[in-house]
């Protein structure tokens, strides 16, 4: 029994310090949204890459990389520190050699899956997996607290009380706020789709992980992100959702622009 118990504290330690990001029903509005902007060409090529999947749509494999953690838990621990990169303390400067050693964090990560994605000397099952890839770790670099400081663990260490229960700022940002609306996808998706019109995407130029998740950082910097007290109050959630689905409806737009750029 002590063996089995340390057995899983070691694998509670190898987990990524940010944990997951936008909970499920996020990655799926990113993923929706952004298959709603790809041209007919990449749509055809995301079904051609997704034949054979039960449900060949982007919603349908956007938290495959997160369920790794149950259906393939030794391929999870190498590749769970792509979702994530703590640049906070660093004033959301990106310094790969510190912060990003053998490539391990979601900016080498999503650029690599991205080129393995556009590479057509790749065997169908490596594009169908940088494909999913890809749709998870666009979302992920959407997420502040994914590229936020790495004393408190992307906030997960920063424990709060939200609706009567124990939480913390990563899952509150994660879930919690969204879910606090009880919309399903479909009524969420409506309230989403008319900020597609007013929300910008990276200039061409500018077009990469890094300067996503520079972007999502430098969200963390603001002080009224983090609460001053443990218990969340609503005036919390009515000032901060609109930023969280903003850069929903951003990883969206960025990922239509990427895979419609490879997916010619």
């Amino acid at each position: 029994m002590r063996r089995i118990l340390t057995v899983m504290l070691i694998s509670m330690a190898l987990l990524p310090s940010s944990g997951w990001a936008w909970g499920k029903q996020g990655h799926r509005l990113v993923a929706v949204l952004a298959q709603e902007q790809l041209t007919p060409q990449a749509l055809g090529q995301v079904r051609a890459l997704l034949a054979g999947e039960s449900d060949p749509n982007l919603g349908a494999i956007a938290n495959w990389a997160d369920e790794l953690r149950d259906s393939d838990p030794q391929r999870f621990r190498a590749t769970s520190a792509w979702h994530y990169i703590n640049m906070g303390e660093d004033g959301c400067v990106y310094l790969p050699k510190s912060r990003c050693a053998d490539g391990q964090c979601i900016v080498s990560a999503l650029t690599s899956q991205a080129a393995l994605l556009a590479d057509p000397s790749q065997s169908l099952a490596t594009r169908r997996d940088a494909l999913k890839f890809v749709v998870h770790l666009t979302g992920d670099a959407h997420q502040p607290l994914h590229a936020g400081y790495a004393h408190d663990k992307g906030g997960n260490t920063v424990q709060l009380q939200f609706n009567g229960k124990g939480t913390n700022l990563h899952r509150v940002w994660d879930s919690d706020m969204l879910y606090d609306r009880h919309l399903n996808d479909a009524a969420y998706l409506d309230v989403l789709r008319p900020l597609l019109k007013t929300t910008p995407t990276l200039p061409v130029e500018h077009r990469n992980s890094a300067s996503m998740v520079v972007a999502a950082c430098n969200i963390d910097l603001k002080p009224a992100l983090y609460p001053r007290g443990a218990q969340l109050e609503r005036s919390y959630i009515e000032q901060w959702r609109p930023v969280a689905e903003q850069q929903i409806v951003s990883a969206s737009k960025e990922l239509a622009e990427i895979l419609n750029a490879i997916l010619r």
